[in-house]
């Protein structure tokens, strides 16, 4: 049983020893990556802008254009009623 724990306490100490050396060069390896990560999700969120941009302004076009033809084709009805009614 105290075999045991000493084991458990030298695979610790050996842990804290490995951490100390490990984290400092972890750390300097981990802030590149999570930098470059960082950048290319600020860089997909500026195209995801650009695409619901442009969509947006794709449908405003559509209903421009769709609200253009139904007042068109009310306006020819109106000439044509009183076309109709000058007769």
């Amino acid at each position: 049983m105290i075999v045991k724990h000493f084991e458990k306490i030298i695979v610790g100490a050996a842990l804290a020893a490995a951490a100390t050396t490990l984290l400092p060069i972890a750390k300097s390896t981990m802030r590149p990556l999570l930098a470059a990560g960082w950048e290319a999700g600020e860089g997909l969120m500026n195209r995801t802008r650009s695409i619901v941009q442009i969509a947006k302004e794709e449908i405003e076009d559509i209903v421009a254009e769709a609200q253009f033809e139904r007042m068109k084709k009310q306006l020819d009805q109106d000439i044509a009623s009183s076309e109709q009614g000058d007769r």
